[in-house]
């Protein structure tokens, strides 16, 4: 079920910038044949990424007709990395705009299972594959102040078990990434150490290419998550008391 970078074709979405454009980094460092960039607005995509070789596509994860067309242009596929990302910075219940946390959900959730199902007979005709969900700690555990983003990766972290499950007869292994605090534009508002994303991005590869169901990418998440699972009602009242101290509220898309 392992597949290895060296001499797979990979497609990464939002890979114009943070943690999707170092996953573009690794896996062209890495020796993949071809990777394909996939961006909602391509020219956003750095014309460093394109000197280095990465073939961009143009796509949003919430389109039906422009999933099915990039997996249709990108028959060699053998690696899907699901990344691209909405977090609102609102409130679920008490939210400012009522219809971000369906956003969210499109987003963060219907996005790589839209990906998942027009990629799945791409990686099977090719021989099998490997399915890699960027998630994050968020979604491992109910976090008050994430609002709407919580529920949406804890959807993507079922669906990456369920999924690998569907798959795996088709020789396809499907690996969920459980990231903390990275250092990207969506995280411009969290204060404290963060991680690089090429760290991040290194990491995720190594578990894709062990076959990891899940992996925890760094300090924060492993912390965080042992925090959770020693006393998860201190965690749930801490969560909460951060949601009640913030005083501004910005939008952030991946």
């Amino acid at each position: 079920m392992a597949v290895q970078v060296a001499g797979s074709v990979a497609f990464v979405t939002g890979g114009n910038r943070g943690i999707g454009r170092a996953f573009v980094e690794e896996l062209l460092a890495g020796g993949a044949a071809r990777v394909y960039c996939g961006a909602r607005t391509p020219a956003e995509v750095p014309d460093e990424l394109r000197a280095a070789g990465a073939v961009v596509v143009p796509l949003d994860v919430t389109d039906d007709a422009s999933v099915v067309a990039a997996a249709q242009a990108c028959g060699d596929v053998t690696v899907v990395i699901n990344n691209a990302g909405l977090h609102g910075r609102d409130r679920l219940v008490l939210a400012q705009d009522p219809q971000m946390a369906r956003r969210e959900m499109e987003v963060n959730y219907f996005g790589p299972l839209n990906m998942i199902r027009a990629f799945a007979p791409v990686l099977a005709a090719n021989g099998g594959g490997a399915i890699v969900n960027v998630l994050s700690v968020a979604g491992a555990m109910p976090t008050a102040f994430m609002g709407g983003y919580s529920p949406a990766k804890s959807a993507a972290l079922f669906l990456s078990i369920i999924a690998r499950a569907e798959l795996e007869p088709n020789g396809t292994s499907v690996t969920a990434l459980i990231v903390g605090s990275v250092d990207t534009r969506m995280a411009d508002h969290v204060e404290g150490a963060k991680e690089d994303p090429r760290t991040i991005a290194a990491t995720g590869l190594q578990a894709m290419e062990r076959g990891e169901r899940i992996r925890d990418t760094d300090a924060m998440a492993i912390e965080a998550r042992a925090k959770y699972a020693l006393d998860p009602v201190r965690w749930e009242r801490g969560m909460a008391k951060v949601m009640n101290a913030t005083t501004s509220l910005n939008t952030g898309r991946s």
